[in-house]
């Protein structure tokens, strides 16, 4: 049976993602990140959306070339449908519209949280795929969630932030040490050379499944406030320390919460997905427990736990098989509902 090509486009916030797959292969995947929006510190949508529309034709025009395919073998083209940024979502639809119109193939719609639950399923050589049932904890700069997967088509959301999503927090906070932009990665840095337990943060005490993380930045705000009127180089001195305490902080929130669904619901396969996933105290710290604890755990490749079109594509393969085409007058959205 011929597996179906698909073209992917990933256009949530302000990466620019191009992927095609034959089946849940990976014939090409190509992010083009828009590095100036460093210079804000956080992401302008603005010029997000300007960069998608200057950089989408020539990444698609190299994704068809890595991917040593022609136009007309693609079926389908997919695109993120939501949540996100409404610029930038827009610009993807819009163009996944217009090449589906030009080539006369089917556009699939791909929720984004969902895609990276899914992104579990892309064939990597060496890995498995989770088996249903798999508890699945998203967690980026725009969402942290834990989710109960089913199958392909049924995911009931457990628990969600009430606030900032983790990566949020982990990037305002860095913002308030003075590190750069994206700040997670640069606590990531420094905090392997710091003593996880030199500065104590409390808990939120937050109920049942959901986190809470402005708390935790606004206390970590009145600590660093606090202690520059004593020492105005307290940040210098203790960057390493201070990266490291708070790392912990945030990521034992996390922790504690996915050890609460898997006693509620007994589901011992879990995965996590999202850039955050990324963090290397977050990969060392679920493996060694997950290995203490007998627990099946799921971890992807970095290129494939941020946002990528690989996802997009791998999600959209699926909905291909049972013909869950769009038109071509749907519309994105920014808060999009929760079904595939």
């Amino acid at each position: 049976m011929k597996k179906p090509i698909l073209l992917a486009i990933e256009s949530s916030c302000d990466d620019t993602a191009i992927a095609i797959v034959k089946g849940n292969s990976i014939l090409s995947n190509i992010i083009g990140v828009q590095h100036i929006h460093n210079f804000y510190g956080g992401v302008n949508p603005e010029i997000a959306s300007r960069y998608h529309q200057r950089d989408i034709v020539l990444l698609v025009h190299q994704a068809i070339f890595e991917a040593n395919i022609v136009k007309k073998q693609i079926d389908a083209v997919a695109f993120t449908k939501g949540p996100g940024l409404i610029g930038s979502l827009l610009i993807g639809a819009s163009f996944a519209k217009s090449l589906a119109i030009a080539w006369m193939i089917p556009i699939i719609g791909v929720h984004h949280i969902q895609a990276h639950i899914l992104s579990h399923f892309i064939e990597i050589e060496g890995r498995s795929s989770p088996k249903f049932p798999f508890l699945c904890l998203t967690i980026s700069g725009g969402h942290t969630q834990i989710i109960l997967v089913e199958n392909f088509f049924k995911m009931t959301i457990l628990g969600q932030t009430i606030d900032d999503a983790v990566g949020e927090a982990f990037d305002k906070i860095a913002k308030i040490a003075g590190l750069p932009y994206p700040g997670g990665i640069w606590i990531d840095y420094y905090a392997k050379n710091g003593n996880p337990k030199k500065i104590f943060f409390s808990k939120p005490k937050i109920g049942g499944l959901d986190f809470s993380f402005s708390g935790l930045k606004t206390q970590f705000f009145s600590f660093i406030r606090k202690e520059l009127k004593k020492d105005p180089k307290f940040i210098i001195h203790n960057l390493y320390d201070i990266c490291a305490s708070i790392q912990k902080s945030l990521i034992d929130l996390l922790f504690d919460k996915m050890l609460l669904a898997i006693r509620q619901t007994k589901i011992f396969s879990i995965a996590l997905s999202g850039g955050v996933s990324s963090n290397s105290y977050v990969r060392t710290k679920f493996s060694k427990v997950a290995s203490k604890k007998g627990l099946k755990l799921h971890l992807l490749p970095v290129e494939f736990a941020t946002d990528n079109a690989a996802m997009i594509a791998v999600s959209a393969q699926i909905k291909y098989s049972s013909a869950l085409f769009d038109n071509l007058d749907f519309v994105p959205g920014a808060n999009c509902g929760w079904n595939l």
